[in-house]
């Protein structure tokens, strides 16, 4: 069977600490995601349901997630303090589990006006009664290479759903240079590809003539149907994503 997640719709909540003036995040910040190595709350080591990500973006915003729902608004860094702005929008997500109260957690640590430092990749964001220690998402994760990579399947995406197929962890690629190699999960493919600035173009692609049948048949048309004409793509740590007009496709490096 194919697994259907929904993505979520972003909902526009009104919580926060009122407006952030010049909500512009330091020269150190900006642009740079930063992942948790560890949380102390009230001097004792916390576990959170995930790691907690915030993102810095160039204009002035930030993004964060401790493992369900992501949230993003303004944000000013002035005087080593984190002040979001009074809109906040979140994704809309059911939360399950230990992942229930991530989002009230994190919400309620950075809406607290917590002191920010630096030390190079290093990051500590603070309350009284929290400290999170984070990194440097490139130093953590660094970019795997395009080329030469063994690319795992992970997700299709399709509009706003994205699914997670059965067996897709035996389908794969590997890019090098101008070819392109791999398996469905049934047959084997082989194929050319153009790299261009941030997009790759796939031309039509030969495969082995193995019958495939039931879920293996429903994963090999969705990865080939995907895998056709200019796709953009990117790499976040080890996730590669390729997308077109109407969906795409996520690998993950195998390692």
């Amino acid at each position: 069977m194919i697994a259907l997640v929904g993505t979520g719709l972003l909902a526009l909540t009104a919580c926060g600490n009122g407006p952030a003036p010049g909500a512009q995040p330091g020269a150190d910040l900006s642009g740079r995601t930063f992942l948790s190595t560890s949380v102390v709350e009230n001097g004792k080591p916390r576990t959170p349901p995930s790691e907690v990500r915030l993102q810095f973006t160039t204009n002035g915003r930030l993004s964060w997630n401790a493992g369900c729902n992501s949230s993003e608004t303004s944000v000013s860094t002035a005087g080593n303090r984190l002040v979001l702005g009074s809109e906040i929008t979140s994704t809309a997500m059911g939360c399950l589990g230990h992942a229930a109260g991530a989002d009230k957690w994190i919400g309620g640590v950075l809406t607290a006006k917590p002191t920010w430092k630096l030390d190079g990749d290093k990051l500590v964001v603070s309350t009284d009664s929290t400290t999170i220690s984070l990194v440097d998402k490139q130093t953590a994760q660094p970019a795997a290479a395009l080329d030469g990579t063994k690319w795992a399947l992970s997700t299709i995406v399709a509009g706003q759903t994205a699914s997670h197929p059965a067996g897709a962890e035996k389908a794969w690629l590997t890019l090098n240079g101008d070819r392109v190699t791999g398996s469905t999960g049934c047959n084997e493919f082989q194929g050319v590809v153009a790299n261009g600035t941030g997009k790759l173009t796939f031309g039509e692609l030969a495969t082995t003539r193995r019958a495939c049948t039931g879920d293996a048949a429903k994963l090999e048309s969705l990865l080939l149907n995907g895998l056709k004409g200019d796709l953009t793509y990117k790499i976040d740590g080890s996730v590669l994503s390729l997308r077109s007009a109407s969906g795409g496709l996520d690998f993950t490096a195998r390692r």
